[in-house]
């Protein structure tokens, strides 16, 4: 069943992923760009981790913690700060970028949920707000080992006070108990004076999760920053669950 319907679900991605110009992607959770609708249990925290590396000498090394709370007992959010240090064209940057995330229908197989995210980006030196963004991202999830992500949104960037829609689909693939293929492309529509800012950007990389709190991605990408080159990206993921709580994928029943 899980062996079909991921060849179901290549076949949809390769279809969707063919409409858009050559050159795109990025993915889902961690050093992934499209994101999932859904959000972890209540009182759940993780730390997500990635090293970067581009043929073009770009490099950075990200932190992203994240915890789920519900303050007014009304929706939980998961509120998350990452923090990038990086290296482009030769110069180093250190920046944060605080998001808040809320799941506003929940997915399940055969239907379609979606969230609402939005935040912002920061100079660490200078404090300047480069960035302000809102996305919503949709899951359709097409069985229980199988699901396809699409995110649409809303980019001010600031340092050059320009508007872009941001996109991106991916689709994520658990075809063994321990290792999930993802495959996206994602990217930003508008007006720009160098053409790789607004080209689709492509990613592809397998997970390995061995148990419910360790995970670690192996990641190939091209454009993923917008500059044209091809990167390679190391990340894992740790997770603390609420105690007592029931595994993810014992209260989900899918991935």
């Amino acid at each position: 069943m899980g062996i079909r319907a991921g060849h179901i679900g290549i076949a949809a991605a390769a279809v969707i992923l063919a409409g858009l110009p050559a050159g795109a992607a990025r993915a889902a959770n961690g050093a992934y760009a499209v994101d999932a609708a859904d959000i972890s249990e209540t009182g759940s925290c993780k730390v997500e981790s990635w090293m970067q590396a581009a043929t073009n000498t770009d490099f950075s090394m990200v932190a992203n913690p994240s915890c789920v709370v519900d303050p007014f007992k009304l929706k939980p959010v998961e509120l998350s700060m990452l923090s990038n240090e990086a290296r482009s064209g030769g110069d180093w940057s250190t920046t944060f970028a605080p998001k808040a995330k809320m799941n506003l229908e929940p997915t399940g197989v055969g239907k379609l949920g979606f969230s609402f995210s939005a935040g912002g980006q920061f100079d660490a030196l200078t404090g300047q707000n480069q960035t302000v963004f809102a996305t919503i991202p949709a899951t359709f999830r097409l069985s229980e080992v199988t699901r396809i992500n699409l995110n649409a949104g809303w980019l001010w960037d600031r340092t050059v006070d320009r508007h872009y829609f941001t996109y991106g689909i991916g689709f994520d693939w658990k075809f063994t108990d321990t290792l999930q293929w993802t495959i996206e492309g994602y990217g930003q529509a508008g007006q720009s004076d160098t053409p790789s800012v607004v080209r689709p950007r492509f990613q592809t990389g397998v997970r390995y999760r061995p148990n419910e709190i360790f995970s670690v991605d192996l990641i190939y990408g091209h454009n993923i920053t917008g500059e044209n080159a091809n990167w390679i990206t190391l990340g894992t993921t740790i997770r603390f669950p609420v105690p007592g709580g029931r595994p993810a994928r014992e209260r989900t029943g899918h991935l």
